[in-house]
């Protein structure tokens, strides 16, 4: 064969390989997605059902959230099919499947910058989200079920864009240990704050007041079930939320809910970290979900 023909099956060979090795990558990466990117990537609709979002607390990951979605996955005939991971430097990736037809999909949401306590920089992640997922799969509704810190993240975020008629609406949100105004030690002391006759708390911190300022956006007619502990050691909080601070959310979503719960949780099992580890709890978002 001369030169030339063994140059040219060469190039040929070369090219051939570089297709394949795209291919293979196009394949292994066909389920995951970077919010820094200006393509969505194929659009699926999924507007005839409200995915609910789980979201962990401060220092925590994945794993604070994987037993009540394993609960939800094995009693309540719901599935996950998404986690959302939001990179340090805000870039969010998508990895799962959302088949067509699935019952209460649920999708776990994951910041690898996890102590970050600047609500109103984990509210921008969260809204990145809503619109990833609005352009992605078409919602139009959502719920949440937020741990801790999580808490404060879509209630910062609700306060600012949960009105907004062009992003998908939250229909139900569940509360578990949620701090809306004060953590004991940092911002608040025990046995210290208490509510008023109108259910306002006596003293509000900076959050508390942030949220109060702006809770006319928080949209109107959502469901809320607020879990909070109560060790039973004479502190009346679950040993970082004071009873009060948790049942302050009350106050601050007056006139604009359809329905509000609150559920209490005693002893040990009320403890902050034990909240997300609780199976009465698991029944009870299950019965208000679903």
């Amino acid at each position: 064969m001369k030169k030339k023909n063994w140059f040219w099956l060469g190039i040929s060979v070369i090219i051939l390989l570089s297709i394949g090795i795209i291919c293979w990558h196009a394949v292994n990466n066909r389920n995951s997605y970077s919010a820094n990117t200006n393509q969505v990537g194929q659009v699926v609709d999924r507007s005839h059902s409200a995915p609910t979002i789980y979201l962990h607390g401060w220092g925590a990951s994945g794993k604070s959230t994987d037993s009540m979605i394993a609960y939800a996955e094995k009693h309540n005939n719901a599935h996950k099919v998404l986690t959302a991971k939001v990179k340090r430097d805000g870039t969010i990736v998508l990895r799962g499947t959302w088949l067509k037809g699935t019952p209460h999909p649920i999708i776990q949401l994951v910041f690898a910058d996890n102590k970050n306590g600047n609500y109103y920089l984990t509210r921008e992640w969260f809204y990145h989200l809503i619109v990833l997922l609005q352009k992605k799969y078409q919602i139009k509704h959502y719920n949440t079920v937020a741990h801790s810190m999580g808490n404060l993240t879509t209630m910062f975020y609700q306060v600012k864009y949960g009105s907004n008629p062009k992003l998908p609406k939250l229909k139900k949100q569940v509360n578990l240990g949620g701090h809306f105004d004060g953590i004991v030690g940092m911002d608040d002391k025990i046995n210290r704050n208490y509510l008023l006759s109108s259910n306002r708390p006596k003293y509000l911190n900076s959050s508390y007041r942030y949220l109060l300022k702006y809770r006319q956006n928080y949209p109107s007619g959502v469901q809320v079930l607020n879990i909070f502990g109560n060790k039973g050691d004479g502190t009346n909080s679950d040993g970082d939320v004071s009873v009060v601070s948790a049942r302050s959310l009350r106050y601050l979503l007056r006139g604009k809910v359809s329905n509000y719960r609150e559920i209490e949780i005693k002893g040990a099992g009320g403890q902050h970290s034990q909240l997300h580890e609780n199976s009465q709890i698991d029944q009870a978002i299950g019965r208000f979900l679903w």
